[in-house]
């Protein structure tokens, strides 16, 4: 579905929604605002502190660790349950019956006499068993000693030392309960997609001889030097390259008959600085120098030479030089006189596979794919068939994520292979031989939430799709070794986990074997965050978020909303597996309610919802969120639009500022850590990607610093002094932007820290400063209290 930038007509006739739902409210019920007292604050606090801690180990059989035996007849698990007691299940593959692995009763009973020990059927002392070919017995290991369990009589026997591999129970055993699942969506800015490593990662390659052996070559002042294996002297010196702009790797045909060279002219790679200013061996502060590539910048360009040793020939390949900074990888074709590099065009409007042939040095696109917008080089996939000269690659050429095959021969689309109104997020093998892939992809079930991840199968051709998973959640699978059979598991943040097996061949379900068990969970008083949906800007796309709220929330009064935003145009980032504790939950027990929204400009829904974000950044979706969020304040009266908060970090750094900034009419406070703040200042293949090149007036005009006079609402700004991600003096120079407009706001450098949120200091500096300026009540004075 095709979106606009802004839906005029929506728009009013939502805020009139909001406006009578909220008259109607307040003539109905006026509700107080939630002010708690400082016993209660104080309460509120030590929920928040020790949520995490007395939500750990509640909740069983989360997660399924299949071991497979009998050639895929059988696999068996281990739970770990309540009371640290466990068991061992085993499920037969043809028709699903579960039952226990062996009997837990005799052979605690026999294991305790053989090993002069007192072990209870629920606690036996080991968490991986093997069983014989045979089924006859079982090996386990006790310490560090090997025993073996006649299955029959189930007596017990020592038959040496245990592997050291089983000498300590598997992390993954120990843990049922993963405390905190947040997938830092930062981290992926930080080194994703870095032109500088990759090539100076090429250039360390040491394998520069001919793969028959007969010639060996050397790189010498920019060029390449070609002997002869016994003949002692260079039989080819190339001509194009010199010092500091010349040859800085080479790729030899498989023949060993011709090589191709690659020439690169360096870039600026002007230096970035970062003070130390607290050592950890003390003295003077230190000054740490690194090159960084920022949007503009000249970065390696490079053009490649094909080398003949026997002609003694040097051919300069017809091509546009490759200016992203990103080294060619060069794949020689079976023929040995064709290759092929990839391109992707400075500000990614173009991604081409180019064929060479090296004979001429000619070239032509087998594939070519152009954008009015960008190629998203963060969901790119390409796959190159080793048999059939064939391509599989995905594009949004059609609106949507699809995969698409080209022949590599003829250099044109043989067939679009899936297709539809849902998004391809990865492809998860190929088999080649039966023509035929595995995938997982989102928004194809109708009626589910659409960044739920389903699995799949389809044929190269694009028939047969089967749809491998199909239970309301977000899915993960594991394949049975011949893969006949998978383990699917899924939940939702408000579904706890749900096992099945099903068939490969088909999709069929076989059975649901197993559950998780959370109603230790519940009886904490704890609930499940809400999955909420609202229309956006049009007036028409669907809007997904979710919805934490305090533990102990009185609906007669009313709370602050705070959003946790990460509009960074990658992925989206509303979490859809189920997981027992967030820190979003740990914040709202303080007496908020807090949510997170993928607004417009976020990845995988269209190719026109994503496109929002281009040369666009400012933007954030933030109509988009603020809709959503007067849409819940309408579906719940207690939630108060009047106090709003939002926070995040990196992109979300830059997102919170902007939303104090641009939307001051609806965000009263933000709270800011390692924001980018410019997109000037910030690493090249992440702001080039989505506000293109050459830098144009937009970067500018979307600065929060240039727009710092704006500032309304409370703001805090964090920032780690040695940010090697965002450089930290995009947050300075904001902070310099603010004084000079005579702005008041609150400023915490973090001494030491690199790209961070504030470690567990912003993590209380971000609380107080929510429960300051939205509750209106002062945070613990902790001073005092130490």
């Amino acid at each position: 579905m095709l979106v606009g930038r802004v839906g005029l007509a929506a728009l009013s006739i939502l805020l009139g929604a909001y406006s009578f739902g909220l008259n109607r409210d307040l003539h109905v019920k006026a509700r107080a605002r939630y002010a708690p007292s400082p016993d209660e604050v104080r309460q509120a606090y030590d929920r928040a502190d020790h949520l995490q801690e007395s939500l750990r180990n509640k909740s069983y059989k989360l997660t399924i660790k299949p071991i497979w035996y009998d050639k895929d007849r059988h696999f068996w698990y281990l739970n770990k349950l309540k009371g640290d007691t466990k068991e061992f299940i085993s499920v037969e593959t043809s028709h699903g019956h579960r039952s226990s692995a062996f009997d837990h009763a005799r052979l605690a009973e026999s294991l305790s006499q053989a090993a002069s020990a007192n072990y209870l059927p629920t606690q036996l002392p080991f968490t991986e068993i093997e069983f014989s070919d045979d089924l006859n017995t079982m090996m386990f290991s006790v310490g560090t000693a090997r025993w073996k369990c006649d299955l029959k009589t189930y007596s017990c026997t020592q038959v040496g030392t245990a592997p050291p591999s089983d000498r300590q129970e598997s992390q993954a055993q120990i843990a049922e309960m993963d405390t905190i699942n947040e997938p830092s969506p930062f981290a992926e800015e930080t080194s994703l997609f870095d032109p500088t490593e990759s090539a100076q990662r090429q250039r360390r390659q040491r394998d520069l001889n001919s793969p028959d052996g007969n010639w060996l070559v050397t790189l010498i002042d920019g060029n390449i030097h070609i002997q002869a294996k016994d003949g002692g002297k260079d039989v080819l010196v190339s001509k194009a390259g010199i010092t500091g702009d010349g040859f800085v790797g080479v790729s030899w045909s498989a023949d060993s008959k011709e090589l191709v060279g690659v020439r690169m002219a360096p870039g600026d790679h002007k230096d970035v600085f970062l003070i130390e200013s607290s050592p950890k061996d003390g003295g003077r502060a230190k000054l740490h120098t690194r090159p960084y590539d920022l949007p503009g910048d000249k970065l390696d360009t490079y053009d490649l030479y094909v080398l003949d040793p026997v002609k003694l020939t040097e051919t300069k390949v017809d091509m546009e030089p490759i200016d992203t900074g990103d080294y060619p990888a060069v794949r020689w074709k079976k023929d040995n006189r064709y290759f092929t590099y990839e391109k992707t065009d400075r500000g990614h409007g173009r991604f081409r596979v180019i064929e060479v042939d090296a004979q001429t040095g000619s070239t032509r696109s087998i594939i070519d794919d152009k954008a009015k917008t960008f190629i998203d080089i963060t969901s790119h996939y390409i796959n190159y068939c080793k048999e059939t000269d064939e391509i599989i690659w995905r594009s949004e050429q059609d609106g949507w994520g699809h995969l698409y095959l080209t022949d590599g021969l003829k250099g044109s689309v043989t067939n679009q292979i899936t297709k539809g109104q849902w998004v391809v997020r990865g492809v998860d093998s190929i088999d080649e031989k039966a023509r035929e892939l595995y995938f997982h992809a989102s928004g194809r079930n109708e009626g589910q939430d659409p960044y739920l991840m389903q699995y799949y199968r389809i044929n190269f051709n694009g028939t047969g799709l089967v749809a491998l998973t199909d239970g309301n959640g977000n899915h993960s699978v594991q394949y049975s070794p011949t893969k006949k059979f998978l383990i699917d598991t899924y939940s939702r943040i408000d579904q706890e986990p749900i096992h099945e097996l099903r068939r490969v061949s088909d999709g069929k379900l076989i059975s649901r074997f197993d559950a998780a068990d959370i109603s230790d969970l519940k009886a904490t008083g704890w609930n499940y965050p809400e999955v909420f949906v609202a229309k956006g800007r049009d007036g028409q796309t669907d809007i997904w978020g979710m919805v934490c709220r305090p533990m102990h929330l009185d609906p007669n009064k009313k709370y602050p909303i705070i959003e946790n935003i990460y509009a960074g145009p990658q992925d989206s980032f509303v979490p859809k597996t189920f997981n027992a504790y967030t820190r979003m939950q740990s914040l709202a027990e303080l007496g908020f309610i807090v949510v997170q929204v993928d607004g417009m400009g976020t990845r995988n829904r269209s190719k026109a919802f994503h496109d929002v974000c281009w040369k666009n950044l400012a933007d954030a979706g933030f109509p988009d969120r603020i809709l959503w969020m007067k849409a819940l304040g309408l579906r719940y009266p207690y939630i108060d639009l009047d106090k709003v908060g939002v926070y995040g970090t990196s992109a979300g750094g830059q997102n919170s500022t902007g939303a104090v900034l641009f939307h001051p009419e609806f965000y009263k406070v933000a709270v800011s850590s390692a924001g980018c703040h410019d997109n000037r200042m910030d690493k090249v293949w992440w702001n080039e990607q989505w506000m293109g090149y050459p830098v144009g007036d937009w970067y500018g005009e979307q600065s929060n610093i240039t727009n710092a006079s704006k500032l309304k609402g409370s703001l805090l700004l964090m920032v780690g002094e040695m940010d090697t991600n965002v450089p930290p003096e995009s947050t300075m120079r904001l902070v310099d932007a603010l004084l000079k407009a005579k702005k008041d706001f609150d400023f915490l450098m973090l001494p030491g820290f690199d790209h961070t949120d504030g470690g567990p200091m912003g993590e209380r500096k971000r609380r107080d400063f929510f429960v300051h300026h939205l509750l209106g009540v002062e945070p613990p004075e902790r001073n005092s209290m130490n």
